[in-house]
């Protein structure tokens, strides 16, 4: 079953039918779909797919020979094997198929481990030979720094070569459904604030299973597939996973600053800055700034709010990593009662204020909001409020502000989780909050409410025309 990436194949699709010779980077974590991906591009097209393997350099040349050879190239009638990679790469243009010769070369990385010389070869090749070709060169990879540090920037052999370079991302909410078509909007919330829209890992739950079924036999019991993942991506990825372990835990546990950080972990705050940048690098954390905040203020190496981008590792961090002594010894039901179901609602809401950010942009691309914004985010700031005479600073913070690009227009929304109609309180709320006398412009409000509205507020919001969304609109 493949769902969702139309727009990926799409642009695969577009360069497949230019009329120019295309190198292609695509790349993205583990366990994302790139590899199906790439066989539902290539199902209608004669494509030389070769997969990589953690092998020697001689074994993998001989591999990749094999495999350009079965095609019946002329150069099949008197070799078994090329004598070097130059030989082999420049082959490509000898595929026999009428059009476009298509390579897809799927976890690169393994093919440059032991010969870390190829991109320079494959750059000599493109820059006299392949770019002037009918060819298309696919290299795909998972090892995020390795593609973004040593094969695409400015100071490697294939920078300004590659055509096109495209991060494959997980799949938006709106695809979950696709999934688990019988689970209500509510399941399929959760399902997506544990998994993410990584399609692996969606796929080991089973839609005929209740929601706690799935959670307790698929990532709570020992031996199933997901039960080691997290320990495996980061011995892919990471030396001194022990100090990362920490680090994670206490950022998925809300400690979102580095002062907090220090504070939970006790490790070195110039440590910690270099262990948090190696897991931004990977996709695992990201440093969130206020939406409005100025270049200035995004400089400074302390500022910012630390938090995870992937949502299992969130869920692994924040429930079972200190349970790992009682998961060991088999005591599956107690970590799911005591530990996991007590505390998944609330862990479910941070994910439902990213699921309503996906939801805006799919209206702002179709053009059915007030105007069409440039940024989206949160928004977080100290202002001056005075009460009974008196000036205080107060932190305020606004789960969703999207601005225009002439910062004139602003959308304001907030987004409520709670087991409850959101009333009218949430509203005069977010109109007090922001300080428009400091930022100019005209203002619309939105309410996300994942289990409905109020009649005072329903009524409300037609007078002042603000747009309600429910759970249910999602």
């Amino acid at each position: 079953m493949f769902i969702g990436r139309a727009r990926e194949l799409e642009f695969l699709q577009e360069r497949y039918d230019s009329a120019r010779a295309e190198l292609i980077v695509l790349y993205g974590r583990r366990r994302i779909g790139k590899t199906e991906l790439l066989q539902q591009f290539a199902r209608d097209k004669e494509a030389v797919f070769y997969a990589c393997t953690e092998c020697t350099d001689q074994e993998q040349l001989a591999r990749f020979s094999k495999r350009l050879l079965q095609t019946g190239m002329p150069a099949a009638r008197f070799l078994h094997a090329f004598p070097d990679w130059e030989t082999a790469l420049s082959s490509v243009r000898e595929i026999p198929t009428a059009g476009k010769k298509l390579l897809i070369i799927d976890e690169f990385p393994y093919m440059c481990a032991n010969h870390p010389a190829l991109p320079s070869i494959l750059q000599n090749l493109w820059d006299h030979e392949l770019s002037r070709a009918n060819v298309m060169i696919i290299l795909c990879g998972s090892a995020m720094s390795f593609i973004e540090n040593e094969l695409l920037a400015e100071r490697n052999p294939l920078y300004g070569r590659a055509t096109g370079i495209y991060k494959l991302l997980p799949l938006p909410f709106v695809h979950i459904r696709e999934f688990f078509p019988q689970y209500t909007q509510e399941e399929c919330l959760a399902v997506y604030a544990i998994l993410g829209g990584i399609p692996y890992y969606l796929i080991q739950f089973q839609q005929e299973k209740s929601l706690e079924e799935n959670i307790r036999t698929n990532l709570l019991q020992k031996g199933c597939v997901l039960y080691s993942e997290v320990e495996f991506l980061l011995r892919q990825e990471l030396r001194e996973t022990s100090v990362y372990n920490t680090i994670i835990e206490a950022v998925a546990l809300g400690n979102n600053t580095l002062a907090l950080i220090h504070s939970k972990t006790q490790l070195e705050k110039s440590k910690i800055s270099v262990y948090l940048k190696n897991l931004m690098e990977i996709g695992i954390v990201e440093r969130e700034f206020s939406i409005l905040s100025t270049m200035k203020e995004r400089a400074g190496s302390g500022r910012g709010l630390y938090q995870m981008t992937d949502a299992y590792f969130r869920f692994w961090y924040a429930f079972l990593y200190s349970s790992h002594s009682e998961l060991e010894a088999g005591d599956v039901q107690g970590v799911w009662q005591h530990v996991i179901a007590p505390q998944l609602h609330e862990f479910v809401s941070r994910t439902y204020e990213k699921v309503c950010i996906e939801y805006l942009r799919v209206r702002n691309q179709a053009g059915e909001l007030p105007f069409h914004f440039v940024k989206i985010g949160r928004w977080w700031e100290k202002v001056t409020r005075t009460v009974e005479g008196k000036k205080h600073s107060v932190s305020e913070e606004i789960d969703i502000v999207a601005v225009d690009r002439a910062e004139r227009q602003f959308l304001l929304a907030e987004c409520k989780f709670r087991h409850a109609p959101a009333d009218i309180d949430v509203l005069r709320q977010l109109q007090d909050k922001f300080p428009q006398k400091k930022y100019h412009g005209n203002y619309h409000y939105m309410i996300f409410s994942f289990y409905g509205f109020t009649e005072r507020l329903r009524d409300a919001a037609a007078q002042e025309n603000v747009r309600l969304v429910s759970g249910e609109e999602i």
